[in-house]
């Protein structure tokens, strides 16, 4: 044992107290106190222990929890961010234009983007000169714009001529005078044919600029009111509303734009180099409506006028003979200012002329009173189909070959004007069609014939006719309020019901003034034969329009004596109809269900009345021979 553990024992010793005993004399009985203290101390202590580690679970499920919560709120942040917040995306320009090399040139017209089909840009750079796709300028800037493909010859109608351009040429004629620019007009890449913007403006009410990165020109040809308005703050114009589509431009303080639509928060616009995109509607102040306008010269198209109320009808002239029926035809007429005979039929896809024009028939209608409208047809001999119209009209040496032949025949047998019937013209014809229309309109007006154009009551698949630019161009506009239900007619009805011509005449108002108006009625009906389908012919049928209807219909064209006169050889009954507001009869035989919608003196008063509350230029009757002797003191009464 070394000197310090004797030390320690020593130290022990001295500190040890004496250890007394008790009653019973137990060891340790005689300390109670210092047991209890030594107890509480040890009580005192692990309580102190357990708090603590207490304190540290609590302060480590707080920090958890913390540390939880902070890692949901990033996570929560970041996904709030990633929907809702602003993208800094920025759009492919190239692709917004649809621009593909350095030749191609974005287009927007009257604050829209404009692609072909495919999705491409629709301008070319040539040279540093803008050029605009022919088809482009014609169904958005300027429709009189004409391109001939299979000649490569431009033309551009005035109402005194054409102004004609080749293609490759800086040189034009305008009517008669010869013209140079300083650029190439017109260009072509295969069949499709590009215009010279410069050019293009010559002729148009229209403003462009032209832009850089990328290359692209905005075009304004459509002007009155708009609405406008400033940004408030330098923001993005983006592709789409919403602030996670890609952004096209940004747009500085006080920039001025033009408001196009209002979307949840967000408007379109379209800023003024070219860009159509949307900016949050907070981002703009002083919407406001403005008048644009530009000046400019419109070209005056002048009209012949007869100054009365027009009463015309068709005379069908099939061959020479019936020329000399003209007097006999003509006899038992009253009221009748204008006789329409079906003289010229076009002979040829060559643009020839067939004419049964006779200067004895003009001669005795003049006599007594009547104009003579020469009607000319693209049916009924010579040419009789939608291909073999096209070939003639797609063709500007076939149309001016066949106009000059019209002018010729008119002027030799001293015809008042000229009606123009065409009803074999296709959608792909429509550009063709009005086109003809407009140069046939000039040699008429420089030749004192007046024109006219016959044509179906409006509807969406007869769009292509273009009444609005029939109703600048021709003299008259002719709406032919018959034929609603035809010899193709899946189901028996009406030739012309009341609210067929009414609506007929106020669609044609849209686009035709009242003035230049004339609604067509008929001196014919139809006797139908509605027979039921065998089983046969509805499986056969099946898939078809036809197929939707149950009975299988045929009909003949009647003139108002005869029709009257079948009804009663048939003993039948006819009744008003206060819809189709025609007297209406159906009789049952071994052949099947007859049925009529007749159309005399009371049906075609209803029609009359409507053309003079309208204040029509007049009426026109088709045809001749078919009416009784009662209509025309009727017709006199609402036409004078």
């Amino acid at each position: 044992m070394d000197e310090r553990e004797r030390r320690q024992k020593r130290q022990v010793k001295k500190t040890r107290r004496p250890v007394q005993s008790g009653r019973g004399g137990r060891a340790g009985a005689g300390y109670p106190e210092a047991d209890a203290q030594r107890r509480r101390t040890s009580n005192n202590v692990n309580r102190a222990r357990r708090n603590r580690a207490r304190r540290r679970r609590r302060l480590f499920i707080i920090r958890g929890v913390i540390c939880i919560i902070l890692v949901v709120a990033v996570g929560l942040g970041f996904i709030l961010y990633h929907k809702y917040g602003s993208s800094k995306e920025k759009a492919d320009l190239k692709n917004y234009y649809g621009i593909s090399d350095k030749n191609e040139l974005g287009v927007t017209v009257n604050n829209k983007v404009i692609k072909n089909s495919d999705g491409n840009a629709v301008g070319r750079l040539i040279d540093g000169e803008a050029y605009v796709e022919y088809s482009v300028v014609r169904d958005y800037i300027n429709e009189r714009f004409y391109w001939d493909p299979n000649e490569n010859i431009m033309l551009y109608t005035l109402p005194n001529g054409n102004v004609s351009v080749e293609v490759g040429s800086k040189d034009y004629t305008e009517v008669t005078e010869k013209k140079s620019e300083t650029y190439t007009i017109l260009k072509t890449e295969g069949r499709t044919a590009y215009i010279a913007v410069p050019f293009i403006q010559q002729y148009t009410n229209m403003d462009y600029n032209i832009y850089k990165t990328p290359n692209r020109v905005a075009i304004t040809s459509s002007w009155g009111e708009i609405e406008s308005a400033i940004i408030k703050k330098k923001t993005e114009v983006r592709y789409q509303g919403g602030v996670k589509s890609p952004i096209l431009t940004e747009v500085k303080k006080s920039d001025k734009v033009t408001v196009l639509e209002d979307e949840d928060g967000w408007k379109k616009i379209a800023t003024e180099d070219g860009f159509v995109g949307y900016v949050k509607t907070r981002t703009l102040k002083k919407i406001q409506k403005e008048t644009t306008k530009r000046d400019f010269d419109e070209p005056k198209y002048t009209n012949i006028s007869v100054g009365h109320t027009i009463n015309m009808a068709w005379h069908n002239v099939e061959n020479e003979d019936a020329n000399s029926y003209a007097l006999e035809t003509i006899a038992s007429t009253k009221g009748l200012n204008v006789i329409a005979p079906t003289w010229f039929k076009i002979a040829d896809t060559d643009g020839n002329l067939t004419s049964l024009a006779s200067s004895d028939y003009v001669n005795y209608a003049h006599q007594v009173n009547l104009d003579v409208w020469a009607t000319v047809r693209d049916f009924h001999g010579g040419i009789n189909s939608y291909d073999e119209t096209y070939e003639v009209l797609s063709y500007t040496s076939k149309r001016e070959n066949l106009t000059n032949q019209i002018i010729a025949a008119a002027l030799q047998t001293g015809i008042d004007g000229i009606n123009l019937d065409f009803e074999l013209i296709s959608t792909e014809c429509g550009e063709h069609y009005i086109q003809f229309v407009r140069e046939l309109s000039v040699k008429c007006r420089q030749n004192g014939l007046v024109f006219s154009i016959d044509n179906y009551v409006p509807q969406p698949y007869n769009e292509h006719y273009n009444l609005k630019e029939q109703g600048i161009v021709a003299d008259y506009v002719v709406i032919m309020a018959y034929d609603e239900h035809t010899e193709g007619s899946y189901e028996a009805g009406s030739v012309s019901s009341y609210n067929y011509v009414k609506d007929g005449i106020k669609n044609a108002a849209k686009s035709v003034s009242s003035d230049k108006l004339i609604a067509a009625i008929p001196f014919y009906t139809r006797l139908w034969l509605e027979t039921p389908k065998t089983d046969a012919e509805l499986a056969s049928e099946e898939g078809t329009e036809a197929a939707n209807y149950k009975n299988k219909v045929s009909s003949t064209a009647l003139g108002m004596d005869e029709a009257q006169q079948v009804v009663q050889d048939a003993g039948a009954q006819t009744e008003w109809d206060d819809t189709t507001k025609q007297n209406y009869a159906q009789w049952e035989t071994e052949d099947g269900i007859y049925k009529i919608w007749l159309e005399d003196t009371k049906s075609l008063e209803e029609k009359l009345k409507l053309i003079k509350s309208d204040n029509l230029a007049g009426v026109a009757e088709w045809k001749l021979g078919w009416e009784n002797s009662d209509v025309w003191d009727m017709i006199l009464q609402y036409v004078n």
